[in-house]
């Protein structure tokens, strides 16, 4: 437990404070800021105090793969912020989809997965767990009836993102969990793009949380991480236990940057949120701009659902042109001030062309089913003035 969490709180804290306060364990030196462990391995007083923390009999830090007091810090403070018993950190978000898949999964198991999610989990699905047989099938992230009609009786997972990535499509988490549950599998939500400042998929009846810690809980680009959050029976003892065996960890210092981050939050997700919006509302009126998806627009066929399962729109949109590629990328290149990057969740403005980057490496049949278009541009949209952003889009229109 930290010091933070031995307060006895008349009522539960904020999200705020537990965002900057929860975890914290103060040394001997009685820092304010955390401090970060840069240790390989730990000392212990005895042989039998070693023995006890190898199996288990005893808590405590053994080697920094899997123990380290930075890493438990951020993992506590975001345990917190998501609602879940128990966070493991990794060293990416990918890995933090690995860890959980092979961590809870073995051959002949199932995944039902929302076709509209990153081209590279895509790729892991399809070219890597399908060699160790595990299969997974897709199927439209709004559409039940189609979850409901892939399910067999070795399904064990449902996968999905939401808001999804470019589309911003939105899945119904509560009737999903439903569903889930009745079927015995485990529900995964990769909750990268809304955050616990925004969206709390836990709460709404989801087993897992996945994060890619390097997008908006960093928010400024510096550091790769993941996490995985969820119950201790799973997260706790299945992840945790692939990690500790496979080592896809996280480093004490991306650690302590994540922490940095997690202490401005949702301030910054309520920044990136109106930001988002007015760009959104400003590409709609644009000649040259077939359609715009972001869940904060009215036009979106999921706006309602976004209204009463996130707490507000998130900093991702995309847009498609009239033109194809060669429109996209004319549009792209025209930029000055908006960075021609594929990540995301910075405090700078990022734009990208997915069907040749993201999503490049799916076959044409996939990119078609998933609506990732020639034409089609995602911004995710940073802290910049707005009128700014307009301008800088404007050169390529």
């Amino acid at each position: 437990m930290s010091d933070f969490d031995d307060i006895d709180f008349d009522e539960p804290p904020g999200f705020d404070t537990r965002a900057v306060r929860a975890g914290q364990i103060r040394t001997h030196e009685n820092e304010h800021s955390e401090a970060i462990f840069p240790t390989s391995s730990y000392v212990f007083n005895s042989a039998a105090e070693a023995a006890a923390r190898f199996s288990g009999e005893q808590p405590g830090n053994i080697y920094s793969r899997f123990t380290n007091p930075t890493v438990r810090t951020f993992e506590q403070r975001l345990a917190s912020l998501e609602g879940a018993e128990c966070c493991v950190a990794t060293a990416s978000g990918m890995s933090a989809i690995l860890s959980t898949c092979i961590g809870l999964l073995k051959t002949g198991d199932h995944i039902i997965s929302s076709r509209s999610i990153f081209g590279t989990t895509t790729v892991l699905f399809t070219n890597f767990l399908a060699r160790l047989g595990i299969e997974t099938t897709f199927v439209n992230l709004s559409d039940l009836d189609d979850w409901k009609a892939a399910i067999r009786p070795e399904t064990k997972l449902f996968f999905l993102e939401t808001p999804s990535n470019p589309l911003t499509e939105l899945a119904d988490i509560k009737a999903l969990a439903v569903l889930a549950q009745e079927h015995d599998c485990l529900l995964a939500v990769d909750n990268c793009f809304c955050t616990p400042a925004l969206q709390r998929p836990i709460e709404l009846g989801a087993d897992i949380v996945i994060h890619s810690a390097t997008k908006y809980l960093d928010g400024q680009g510096r550091c790769m991480g993941g996490a995985v959050l969820g119950r201790q029976d799973i997260v706790g003892t299945d992840v945790y236990g692939f990690l500790r065996t496979a080592g896809p960890s996280m480093s004490p210092f991306n650690a302590w940057v994540f922490l940095k981050g997690l202490e401005t939050l949702q301030l910054r997700m309520k920044a990136h949120t109106a930001n988002a919006l007015e760009l959104a509302q400003w590409l709609e009126q644009q000649d040259c701009v077939k359609r715009v998806y972001y869940p904060g627009l009215e036009s979106h066929p999921q706006h309602e659902l976004a209204k009463t399962q996130q707490l507000g729109f998130g900093g991702l949109l995309s847009f498609e042109l009239k033109g194809g590629k060669e429109e996209g990328w004319k549009l792209v290149d025209a930029t000055r001030i908006v960075s021609i990057t594929a990540n995301l969740g910075d405090t700078k403005t990022t734009i990208t062309h997915p069907a040749t980057t993201t999503h490049g490496r799916l076959t044409p049949e996939q990119k078609q089913e998933a609506g990732i278009s020639d034409g089609l541009i995602r911004v995710a949209v940073g802290l910049e003035d707005i009128d700014d952003l307009k301008k800088d889009l404007s050169r390529g229109m």
